[in-house]
């Protein structure tokens, strides 16, 4: 069987040319909607970039979008591919459009989904450095004495980020190499997810004749486009409200430390109403948009909806319902969905960050009031968050909606360093379990 997707470290090297070459796309895969941007790299700009921490800049990342496109998604259900032939038509189409807008075609893709049941974990290590000075050896082998945890079948490593190294007693440090010192040790996130996801992405990708340069979370990179530097610094979280399902990130000292995700979204708002209305799905997704909202006034009472149809019954075609009712229905759903995220973020132990701040993004995150509602269940400091402008993002693309597909291009532009970018020392640890998973890492990603 040939293998459905290439490795981790061959999609960085193909990322890198693509760059080099000056131009990517990226593709964010939703539930409700597949959207495509196509990146043209400044040939000034055009090195391989290092990361220096997310965010720096970011607007002025070397790149600028030239063209854009979406398309409603097909065939995508809680952030996961269902029906291949139905996503990889709906990819087609924005990749298309993108391309006709952008005047070129384009080869390289990195790709980003959410859902796929993420999973986090925290990994420590510790060697002595072998001289005066931390060397990039030294680094590898402080990852490679990470003691990986068995975390079952059928799931596959998506991010592993060094997010913090100590050298002797000096914590905090980004990036140990050149300095003194004669204990390092390194703190890494793991972000295992379901591993069907990942190859179902990739082959459809594969399918639609593009090669894939690097695939990320939804929530990571919503995450590095929502939150401004400060926040990504001091502690935040990143809640990302799909139509599918709802990401939640941590990010502290400008790395995720954590990374979850709800079933649910907005589309499932709109089928509650859908169902509670007795009308079709588009009919219910038009009026929470125009008339929707989670906070009920003494106005909505008095305000009616037209709810329309055109079944040809009168009576049926004619009804109305007031705006309190709507709210009425669509409130229970937003509160169970932001009460798992709550339970999400106890999880994370996110109390006990020093900046409690929380960014709602998404495009169900839109709904009036909800900021609101979230400050009561989530905690005090709550606020909706746009993707940073990028240039040449058309302005219909500025939206909460687009911060995974913005975060995509920031995530392009500047990676953080991940696990495969250091040579792991296979012969140093006999330790099985680890040996394994270093094993692993060499062959699969």
């Amino acid at each position: 069987m040939t293998q459905l997707y290439e490795s981790q470290r061959a999609m960085r090297n193909m990322r890198k040319a693509a760059i080099q070459r000056g131009v990517v796309a990226v593709l964010d895969v939703g539930t409700s909607k597949i959207a495509c941007l196509v990146l043209r790299f400044d040939s000034t700009d055009r090195r391989p970039m290092k990361a220096d921490g997310v965010g720096s800049l970011a607007g002025q990342a070397g790149f600028r979008v030239i063209g854009a496109a979406t398309t409603r998604s097909r065939g995508v259900r809680f952030g996961e591919i269902e029906a291949m032939a139905e996503t990889e038509r709906a990819i087609r189409t924005a990749l298309q459009a993108a391309q006709k807008m952008a005047n070129l075609r384009v080869d390289h893709v990195i790709a980003c989904f959410s859902g796929a049941g993420p999973r986090s974990y925290g990994l420590a290590g510790q060697v002595l450095v072998e001289g005066q000075q931390v060397s990039e050896q030294d680094v590898s082998r402080a990852l490679a004495s990470c003691d990986v945890p068995d975390y079952g079948e059928g799931r596959e490593v998506l991010h592993a980020q060094p997010v913090n190294f100590a050298l002797d007693h000096r914590s905090g440090l980004i990036d140990p190499r050149g300095q003194i010192g004669d204990v390092l040790s390194t703190d890494v996130h793991m972000l295992t997810v379901d591993a069907a996801a990942i190859q179902n992405l990739a082959h459809c990708v594969k399918r639609c004749d593009l090669e894939l340069a690097g695939v990320a979370s939804s929530g990571y990179v919503s995450g590095i486009s929502s939150l401004v530097e400060d926040e990504q610094e001091l502690g935040a979280a990143c809640i990302d409200m799909g139509g599918g399902s709802t990401g939640v990130s941590v990010f502290m000292k400008k790395h995720m430390i954590y990374a979850d995700a709800v079933r649910m979204g907005g589309e499932h708002v709109t089928g509650d109403i859908s169902m509670a209305l007795q009308i079709p799905f588009a009919t219910a997704e038009r009026i929470k948009t125009f008339y929707g909202g989670v906070v009920a006034t003494g106005m909505d009472d008095r305000e009616r909806i037209e709810i329309g149809g055109e079944t040809g019954d009168y009576e049926r075609d004619s009804r109305t319902v007031t705006r309190a009712e709507l709210i009425g229905i669509m409130r229970p759903r937003v509160e169970e969905i932001l009460e798992d995220v709550r339970a999400q973020l106890d999880a994370a132990q996110f109390q006990h960050l020093p900046n409690q701040q929380i960014v709602l993004t998404g495009a169900a995150s839109q709904i009036p009031g909800l900021d609101g509602l979230a400050s009561r269940i989530l905690g005090q400091q709550v606020r909706l968050g746009r993707p940073l402008r990028v240039h040449g993002l058309p302005q219909a693309a500025t939206g909460p909606g687009f911060a995974s597909a913005v975060g995509m291009c920031l995530f392009a532009a500047h990676p953080q360093d991940e696990w495969w970018d250091f040579d792991l020392p296979l012969d140093t640890y006999p330790a099985r379990s680890l040996q394994r998973a270093v094993r692993w890492f060499k062959e699969n990603w």
